[in-house]
Order: structure tokens, then C-alpha cells, then sequence
């Protein structure tokens, strides 16, 4: 008697639970396949703050613009963006930067540069770092997001102090 009376209540409880669970639905807003692209790209290994990636979606067709400093890298954020539910094809047109010691030795001294200045060494921290510098034989562009002009200014005077460089294009943005 008492074992049935067990299987009963236990029985009851998993039914009360399961209608519990029911009503709540899903646990938070669905995702759009935008938040699911940029989610894969973010998650790319080896992006760093050399490295500049960006997309589109358009009825499921993902265009992958930017540049990166390795191909290898290029390929992985195709491939990453490829597993995405309701992508149907993927045109890469992400460019690869010229392999070059030169620009290597110009990116590090940037980023020291950009690093040092006091306003703008909290743009480098975390993973994935708000300026992002790119280094196209010896010409230097800013690109990513900065909290006030004159930070924007300041980064742009710091990457010009930079031995070596030709130009600076600063494409920074304020959030403001």
C-alpha cells in the first residue's frame, strides 16, 4: 500500500512540475540570426585587436567584410558563420592584410603607443578590445569605438607618434 501511495505522489509532483514547465515557455527572447552570426564571430579563436570583422545579413545570404592579418583567420569566420541555423550561403569577402614584419613591428608599437596613453588603456581590456588597429603596408587605420572626441583625437595623435608610419585614418566612432 504504502509503495503505491509513493508511485502516486511521485507521479503527481512530475505532472504538476512538467505543466510548470510548459507554461513558462521559452527561457528568454529568441534570438535573431543576426545575434547567432555575431555570437559564431565573436567566438572565432585568434581574432585579436588586429583584426577587423563586420557582416550583413540579407534573407539568410551573410556577407563577411573587413580584414584580417592571417588567411587562416578568414577562413574560420566563414566556417563559424556557416553553422548558423537559417544561413543559406556565405560570400566572404573579408581581405587578408599583407603578411609583413614591417606592418607586424608597426601594429605592436601602436598598440603600446595607444596603450600607454593613459585615456585609452581602458579600450584594451577584455577580449575583445573597442579600437581596433589595422596596419596596410605602413598605413595605419583606427576603427572601433571610443567614449568622446577627445579620446578619438588622442588615439589618432598617438598611432601618428608611431615610427615607421606613413598614414593615420582615424574611422573611430564616439557613442555618443
Amino acid at each position: 500500500m504504502r509503495t503505491i501511495k509513493n508511485i502516486l505522489t511521485g507521479l503527481i509532483v512530475s505532472l504538476a512540475l512538467s505543466n510548470v514547465l510548459a507554461l513558462a515557455g521559452p527561457t528568454g527572447p529568441r534570438r535573431t540570426i543576426e545575434d547567432r552570426v555575431r555570437h559564431e564571430l565573436l567566438s572565432v579563436p585568434y581574432i585579436s585587436v588586429f583584426d577587423n570583422l563586420s557582416y550583413t545579413v540579407d534573407n539568410g545570404v551573410v556577407t563577411l567584410t573587413g580584414q584580417v592579418t592571417r588567411p587562416i583567420e578568414k577562413y574560420n569566420a566563414e566556417q563559424a558563420v556557416k553553422k548558423v541555423e537559417g544561413v543559406t550561403s556565405v560570400d566572404n569577402q573579408i581581405e587578408v592584410l599583407p603578411l609583413s614584419p614591417f606592418d607586424d613591428r608597426i601594429r605592436v608599437a601602436t598598440l603600446r603607443a595607444l596603450e600607454r596613453s593613459a585615456p585609452l588603456d581602458k579600450y584594451f581590456l577584455g577580449t575583445q578590445p573597442s579600437i581596433r588597429i589595422l596596419v596596410k603596408n605602413g598605413h595605419v587605420t583606427l576603427d572601433g569605438v571610443v567614449l568622446n572626441p577627445a579620446d578619438r583625437q588622442l588615439a589618432y595623435m598617438a598611432a601618428n607618434s608611431v615610427p615607421g608610419v606613413f598614414s593615420v585614418t582615424n574611422n573611430l566612432r564616439t557613442q555618443s
